[in-house]
């Protein structure tokens, strides 16, 4: 948008030309490596981001943050002072927003215009109070370019949601993988204090004095384009990540509703705008995403709500130009942090001739910080201007090699109540043309590290120290969010949907390799066609014939294998929403090995072979996810719902085709028995307890009824029981007496075939139970979905009580 600005100042070289002294140790190390090593770390570096960083939030996904190589070296007196200014710019506003949402004495006095200020977007007449809950502003972030005069000034107040700390907290732990020569040498300062202290002041700020103060951080979900940044947020801080839909005001507080019952929330850091938090006092709010009862907890001091509703009002583009002078009337202070030139324009009027070193004006809505700039002025409305300078110039690497890229650095801070702490340090945003410098921190784009050199004579200031009663023991299974139980349950049964998907059609593939089948062959082929069908990866249309089986084969590339595609993206969807209770090392395996399947089958397979091998990644990919969640997940309720879903899953889908594969006169049993055995890949463990004799009763004890194998129908039934056992024991949980009840029928089949003085017609005739058996697992699954995961519904007003002149809400 802005690609015609003439060239700011150099952020690395003065004037004459030199190397300014805080970029020489850096410019040394980076130096030192040469070019072809700078450009296999910027490679690097785009990996990590694609496989675990900012850019990693679905598998195929575009867009998303990638980090220049090559940090922004910030001068240590220069930054000390910014540090001040940001904190004064800081306090400022907190009581610009205590004045505005309490007495309003600015408005009464005519310092600001109230028809502006009352009529922005931002403000939210619900949060209004005689007194208004203090903090009202908990964190707070800056945009700075360089003014004219070589110093900083702000571009713009960020006082809403104040995007961007999770992805300098990445930026950071990336750029130290990626290019160990440069920290080595500029020895940065460190950003750990900054989320100690912040970590502290969230337990400090709980409205009631707490030995163990439950904080969460509220996201609008996995569609938000911050997401990756709320996840990093909430491990960093170590509260729950949560959404609207997991929250409850009961009696006057918040609580997140989890398989355990209703949990007390203390704090909450939302991400999601002021506007849209309540139903009951907003009613703009949309219902699905707000909290209703929110405000009214927050109102009354059950929840402490950072930062508070309404503080976005601080983003009023008009404000700046209105700053220096609210400076003396509320601080009694000079600012010492200006903004640029702002002017506030009304209906018809124009904007003023550009002040000496400046560029062009900005126009935005006078009173929505969330819009974007536009070149052009609409006279028809009332705007706010910004004089843009020249944007300075910091150097970037790029696929061409190093160039200067325009900058704008944001700054953050963060107030414990008593005092604001600015992070050492920031998040550069290189600019490109059509990306707009105002707003919302947008998505995705380039950015930089900001780094701060150590400071000796600074003392290192981190949490205090404080004596705790020891916390009781805690091993509960169903202390997980209804949400993300569901959530992981359906994660494992796509899983387990892949699994059998990829099994089927290998096994298909391999029989039409062969060329002219056999009738057993036929048989076989015509049995996982039904097997594909019913799996949903076919339509019946697709059944081969003896006649010709090149139309089933090339229904298997033309509809099978976009039918998976379509599951991996699923179950992308469902990793990126779980992501909070996924270790860094489980997170990328499933996202790599996801990757890796979605490759092979977006190449195209162009036959029966490649078709084959297109298909292994996927299997791969399912086999991950079990040896990860056997080895790295927890044995509670994150463990227990996956392997639940997983178990479901493979248990409907043993049943369903093992009924398949019997499904024919008994004659032909055999058949049935040896495709029984390679669905289930057992051929190799019966053939080492019976040799080479098949009969019924063996052949599926082992699929069936044997509890050690975990490829068989009673390993998977065994784990559905144990596992809602876990959940909710000595609950008598029909859901689980129906699982112990279909272990019972299933391990009672071998004794059956026994009896039988026809093992063969006895296992002909086993299909009907089978199918049903499929279909009470089905039935189970909908038992645990209503048990478990139907979240309350919302409240709602149903009526008014006119003689109490109160409204009735019910739940």
């Amino acid at each position: 948008m802005w690609d015609d600005l003439p060239d700011g100042p150099d952020e690395m070289v003065s004037g004459q030309g030199r190397i300014l002294p805080h970029w020489r140790a850096l410019m040394g190390a980076v130096g030192g490596l040469g070019r072809p090593a700078l450009a296999e770390r910027r490679e690097r570096l785009l990996r990590a981001m694609a496989e675990d960083g900012p850019a990693s939030l679905l598998p195929g996904a575009q867009g998303g943050w990638r980090l220049d190589p090559l940090p922004l070296a910030l001068d240590g007196a220069e930054f000390a002072r910014l540090a001040d200014g940001v904190a004064q710019r800081a306090r400022l506003l907190e009581a610009l927003l205590a004045d505005l949402y309490g007495p309003q004495h600015l408005l009464a006095e005519g310092l600001l215009p109230a028809a502006t200020v009352l009529g922005s977007p931002h403000f939210l007449r619900a949060a209004r109070a005689a007194s208004p809950r203090r903090p009202l502003l908990h964190l707070y972030a800056a945009d700075l370019v360089r003014a004219p005069g070589g110093g900083w000034a702000v571009l713009q107040d960020r006082t809403g949601l104040t995007s961007g700390l999770g992805l300098v907290l990445e930026n950071r732990r990336l750029l130290s993988s990626a290019m160990p020569e440069a920290f080595r040498a500029a020895a940065p300062r460190s950003l750990t204090p900054f989320f100690e202290l912040w970590q502290e002041a969230l337990a400090a700020l709980c409205p009631q004095a707490q030995a163990e103060p439950a904080v969460a951080l509220l996201s609008p979900g996995t569609l938000d384009a911050h997401w990756y940044e709320h996840v990093v947020l909430s491990r960093e801080l170590g509260c729950a990540l949560v959404e609207a839909g997991d929250l409850s005001v009961r009696g006057g507080a918040l609580f997140l509703k989890t398989l355990g019952g209703l949990q007390r929330l203390d704090v909450l850091l939302s991400r999601v705008e002021g506007s849209g938090l309540d139903p009951l006092d907003q009613p703009e709010a949309d219902a699905a995403r707000g909290v209703p009862g929110l405000l009214d907890a927050h109102r009354h001091g059950a929840l402490a709500l950072l930062n508070a509703p309404g503080a976005a009002l601080a983003e009023m583009p008009f404000l700046p130009g209105f700053l220096p002078a609210l400076a003396g009337r509320l601080l009694g202070e000079a600012l010492d942090l200006p903004a640029l030139p702002h002017a506030l324009l009304g209906p018809g009027e124009a904007a003023p001739p550009l002040p000496d070193g400046h560029a062009a004006w900005a126009f935005r809505p006078a009173a929505d910080g969330r819009a974007a700039e536009r070149r052009t002025r609409d006279p028809a409305r009332t705007e706010a201007a910004v004089a843009l300078p020249p944007l300075s110039m910091a150097p970037a690497l790029g696929e061409a090699g190093m160039a200067p890229v325009p900058l704008v650095l944001r700054v953050f801070a963060m107030n414990d109540g008593h005092r604001w702490t600015v992070l050492p340090g920031g998040l550069g945003r290189l600019t490109a043309a059509g990306v707009p410098l105002l707003g919302r921190l947008p998505g995705g784009g380039w950015c930089k590290d900001a780094w701060v050199p150590p400071d000796p004579s600074e003392a290192i200031i981190g949490p205090a120290a404080h004596q705790v009663a020891p916390l009781p023991i805690r091993r509960a299974a169903g202390a997980i969010p209804s949400r993300v139980a569901d959530n992981l349950f359906w994660l494992g049964r796509y899983v387990e949907r892949l699994d059998r998907g990829a099994r089927l059609m290998r096994a298909a593939i391999a029989r039409l390799r062969r060329g002219a089948l056999l009738p057993r062959e036929m048989a076989e082929l015509s049995a996982l066609a039904l097997c594909l069908v019913e799996a949903n990866l076919l339509g019946r249309e697709a059944m081969p014939s003896t006649g010709s089986l090149s139309p089933f084969a090339d229904a298997l590339g033309r509809v099978a294998l976009p039918a998976l595609r379509h599951q991996q993206d699923s179950i992308g969807r469902l990793v990126e929403s779980v992501r909070d209770r996924l270790t860094a090392d489980m997170h990328a395996t499933f996202t790599q090995t996801l990757r890796a399947a979605g490759a092979a089958l977006d190449a195209a397979p162009a036959d029966l072979p490649e078709m084959a091998r297109a298909l292994v990644p996927s299997l791969r990919f399912a086999n991950a996810v079990a040896g990860m969640a056997a080895e790295n997940m927890v044995r509670g309720g994150a463990h227990l719902f996956l392997e639940l879903g997983r178990r479901i899953e493979r248990a409907h889908a043993v049943a369903s085709e093992v009924a398949t594969a019997l499904d024919g006169p008994a004659a032909r049993v055999e058949a049935g028995l040896r495709l029984a055995l390679e669905l289930c890949d057992s051929a190799i463990t019966y053939r080492s307890r019976y040799l080479a004799v098949l009969q019924p009763a063996p052949a599926l004890d082992l699929v069936l009824a044997d509890r050690s194998n975990p490829r068989g129908l009673a390993f998977q039934l065994a784990g559905i029981a144990a596992a809602l056992g876990e959940v909710a024991p000595g609950a008598g949980d029909p859901a689980a007496e129906e699982a112990a009840r279909l272990l019972t029928l299933a391990e009672g089949l071998t004794q059956r075939l026994l009896d039988a003085p026809d093992q063969a017609r006895e296992a002909a005739a086993l299909p009907p139970l089978l199918r049903a058996m499929a279909t009470d697992l089905g039935e189970l699954s909908d038992q645990v979905t209503r048990r478990y995961f139907a979240l309350l519904p919302p409240a709602r007003a149903i009526g008014v009580d006119v003689g109490m002149d109160a409204l009735v809400i019910g739940a």
